[in-house]
């Protein structure tokens, strides 16, 4: 049964359209504490942590309604990194940890993103138990007056991530003499980000760091890495990092200003890793992950296998599989060695620490050569376009033009009203013939 609410990566959209309102937002906290209250734990605790969107305001008062009223008590953090959150709501025994943010997406669009007590994502079949709850009547799921959650506010949230991360590395690393450009995109990581790479010591050069609830990701972070060249350049940085909104991604820049994605960032830490023998069964990558990533796998001799797209997916699979490192192109990483989500601060973390002994970050990551690669991200009213018979006729026509030259890969977002076409080869003539016969189906 398809998901009503939920996508990839929890609930997404365009605030006071759609699902995300006030209203709404009250139904989910309702329905996520039932579900978790329901559990019959001693302790019925929510955690909140937010993005710097203008509508956080407007949604977290409903969203801590809606789990009081089921008995849940609740502590806000404020403006936190997504795995911030999750490992929080580990420590703190929490029974649900909730995230509101919507990524790497404009202002102007906000969702939520749901942890159980053990920091990961929800599955499929938990999200759906709460979807019924969702749609049942409100009166049937509220509290007696005296069982009413209570709320509280800590102010401490971000000291508390920035500790946990510091302890996952040696107490003597130490980044004295490194520059850093660092983009924080206006989001949920710009009190953190800064913070821990200040206090190891690097000389930090700060941009994104001034949300005013309206320029989160707006022309900067991972999604708009051209600022990041731009100031690597004028700074002259051994390297620069940009987070997205959430800061559960990231997009690096080498001392030379070329953009390193995620699936160079993965392959430059399996590779260190497997030299460690810190890897453990192999990598995880999704349907996105780029061919070239896939050869270097089979060349290094280190098991790989693909996702569905969304790291919860990729989670999902590493968990079946026994493997500690996956992720996504995008720069959603997850390094199972310390966390349950992706989490752009501590990968960029982990990069540095390979880079303390002086190396140059376009040496760390020259290991793999990428097949040339097209993104096409199309707006559409309606994503069941793509199951149109007009689309999968040009999708077969493609397919057969490309088989064995390349891959192609059609998709609907899970976070947007889009609808993706990735197409890769050596062939671009023929790359980019494949794409237009698949876009003139869809616009």
């Amino acid at each position: 049964m398809k998901k009503k609410y939920f996508g990839t990566d929890g609930i997404r959209g365009t605030v006071n359209l759609g699902n995300i309102n006030g209203e709404k937002f009250f139904k989910f906290g309702l329905a996520a504490g039932t579900y978790f209250k329901n559990l019959k734990k001693k302790k019925q605790v929510a955690i909140i942590a937010k993005d710097t969107r203008l509508s956080g305001y407007t949604l977290e008062p409903a969203l801590v309604s809606g789990l009081a009223s089921a008995g849940m008590h609740i502590f806000t953090l404020g403006p936190l990194p997504t795995n911030g959150l999750a490992m929080l709501t580990k420590k703190m025994r929490a029974n649900l940890g909730i995230m509101i943010t919507a990524s790497h997406n404009p202002f102007h669009d906000n969702g939520l993103k749901l942890f159980g007590p053990d920091g990961m994502k929800l599955s499929d079949k938990i999200e759906k138990k709460i979807e019924k709850l969702i749609d049942t009547k409100t009166n049937k799921n509220l509290s007696e007056p005296k069982f009413l959650g209570r709320v509280k506010r800590l102010e401490n949230g971000n000291h508390r991530y920035i500790n946990i991360l510091k302890n996952n590395f040696p107490r003597n690393f130490s980044l004295k003499g490194m520059r850093i450009v660092l983009d924080c995109a206006n989001g949920a990581g710009y009190k953190s980000a800064p913070k821990i790479l200040s206090d190891l010591g690097a000389k930090v050069f700060s941009i994104g760091i001034k949300p005013n609830g309206l320029n989160i990701n707006l022309n900067c972070g991972s999604t708009f890495p051209e600022v990041l060249k731009k100031h690597v350049k004028k700074f002259k940085a051994d390297l620069g990092i940009a987070l997205d909104g959430d800061a559960d991604r990231v997009i690096m820049c080498d001392e030379k200003a070329q953009i390193i994605d995620g699936d160079q960032i993965i392959a430059m830490i399996a590779k260190r890793w497997k030299r460690k023998k810190i890897l453990k069964g192999g990598v995880i990558g999704t349907l996105m992950s780029n061919y070239g990533l896939e050869k270097f796998f089979f060349k290094e001799k280190i098991k790989f296998k693909r996702s569905n797209v969304g790291d919860r997916y990729v989670k999902e699979m590493m968990k079946k599989y026994g493997y500690n490192l996956g992720g996504e192109q995008s720069g959603h990483i997850i390094l199972g060695k310390f966390a349950t989500t992706g989490d752009g601060l501590l990968v960029a973390l982990e990069t540095l620490f390979a880079l303390r002994k002086g190396k140059l970050a376009s040496e760390i990551f020259k290991v793999y050569n990428s097949v040339p690669q097209k993104l096409l991200n199309i707006k559409v009213k309606d994503k069941k376009v793509i199951n149109s018979s007009k689309c999968k006729k040009a999708i077969n026509v493609a397919n057969k033009l490309i088989k064995n030259k390349g891959r192609l890969l059609i998709r609907p977002s899970g976070t947007e009203p889009k609808v993706r076409i990735m197409c890769e080869s050596f062939h671009r003539s023929l790359m980019n013939k494949c794409i237009n016969l698949v876009k003139k189906t869809i616009n």
